[in-house]
């Protein structure tokens, strides 16, 4: 059962959104993000893609960006899980607001790190593949977004009421 203050929230979104279609033959937007990394301090704005091509450069800054803070290792991220993001900040109406990023790449000893130390962290992290990442959004509830998430049907959504801040990731749809 979906709560009411959720169709509320995305009533306005999924009826707007049947006149962002591209007109016929015209290319798709580019893809663009702006993040912020709440353990490193660090910024970053940058279009991945062009149309419908990925550029390999800054997909390599993004893999950077989102590193695993502990470590410094990076991995290649899967691209889609950026345009997940996009059309996440759209699906809320904050195109191009800066997402702030809890948790991107994650080692394995970081994850059997968090394992140890904190609650609800899988074994097999999809973070340790670069499929998930952590995210808030300022200005929109998490419980907004995490609607939203689970309105695209993309991949798996957590809720982290508690500690203010929702996983999206790339598996099967799923919820917790």
């Amino acid at each position: 059962m979906v709560p009411v203050r959720s169709w509320l929230f995305l009533f306005p979104l999924l009826t707007a959104s049947v006149g962002v279609a591209a007109t016929p033959g015209s290319p798709p937007p580019d893809g663009r993000l702006r993040m912020f990394h709440t353990h490193t301090g660090e910024r970053l704005d940058v279009v991945y893609r062009r149309a419908t091509a990925y550029i390999p450069e800054a997909l390599a800054q993004v893999d950077h960006f989102l590193r695993d803070h502990r470590t410094g290792d990076v991995h290649h991220y899967d691209p889609h899980l950026l345009d997940l993001l996009a059309d996440l900040e759209t699906a809320v109406g904050r195109p191009m607001a800066e997402i702030q990023i809890i948790c991107g790449y994650r080692t394995a000893w970081s994850n059997n790190f968090l394992r140890i130390h904190t609650s609800g962290v899988a074994e097999h992290s999809l973070h340790m593949q670069a499929e998930a990442i952590d995210i808030r959004l300022p200005g929109i509830k998490t419980w907004a977004l995490r609607d939203a998430a689970l309105a695209l049907h993309r991949g798996g959504v957590g809720y982290y009421a508690k500690s203010d801040f929702v996983h999206v990731d790339l598996g099967r749809v799923r919820r917790w």
